[in-house]
């Protein structure tokens, strides 16, 4: 229990440093505060996984340091992305895309970000992971357990509200397609008008998720006309 207690910590530990490296970037690049990340919590967890995946898979290779680089690499950069294909497949949108990136694989990783990773991964593993194990090892066993639930919880109820959100902008856009004589490239045509409502309707949720992330795309979504018309 003790393991797992840890794990769950040290994933919402680098959940909240990735979520504050994002804030961190956004504050020097666009001089304002923006809450990035799917969630209304201030964590990203991405970096979780990608952290816990690190630190559960890759201890083997501590004594060999090009070949941690390479594996850290590797595993994030397969986590971003099918992060990014899922979250396209389940909710119609791209939530980032490194298309006009140099060496990127379908928009979604690209190597400008690969090799930070494996930097930082590095530094993870060599640095900061004993750290930050060492201080969840000092925390009583009980406070550990309740701090893993408590932020469970708390981790659930974000997911479900959230999704709510995303739900309502994809109604949104499911009206203006279904108004609309959809072209095959109309992407930014269709994201561009789903944020100008959302922007009118001022509901606060939405317009901090599309604010979190400025290069979203809506994607064009099946109609139930088109898909007879291709069963024909």
């Amino acid at each position: 229990m003790q393991r797992i207690s840890t794990y769950i910590l040290l994933f919402f530990i680098y959940s909240f440093l990735g979520w504050c490296l994002e804030v961190g970037c956004k504050l020097i690049s666009d001089h304002k505060f923006v809450n990035r990340g799917f969630l209304i919590g201030p964590y990203c967890p991405i970096y979780g996984c990608g952290a816990l995946i690190m630190t559960i898979l890759l201890n083997k290779y501590l004594d060999d340091p090009i070949t941690l680089f390479i594996m850290i690499v590797l595993c994030c950069s397969i986590l971003e992305y099918f992060t990014s294909y899922f979250l396209e497949k389940i909710y119609h949108t791209r939530w980032w895309d490194y298309s006009n990136y140099k060496f990127n694989i379908n928009g979604r990783i690209c190597l400008e970000t690969m090799i930070p990773f494996g930097i930082f991964g590095l530094l993870i593993m060599y640095k900061i992971n004993p750290f930050f194990i060492n201080i969840i090892n000092k925390i009583p066993i009980n406070l550990a357990i309740i701090l893993s639930v408590i932020l469970i919880i708390i981790f659930i109820i974000d997911n479900i509200i959230s999704s709510k959100t995303i739900l309502e902008i994809q109604k949104i856009n499911q009206n203006i397609q279904n108004k609309l004589i959809i072209k095959k490239d109309d992407t930014e045509r269709i994201t561009n008008l789903v944020l100008e409502k959302i922007e009118k309707s001022k509901k606060l949720l939405n317009l901090r998720l599309i604010h979190a992330f400025p290069h979203l795309k809506l994607l064009k979504r099946t109609r139930k006309k088109d898909t007879k018309r291709k069963n024909r």
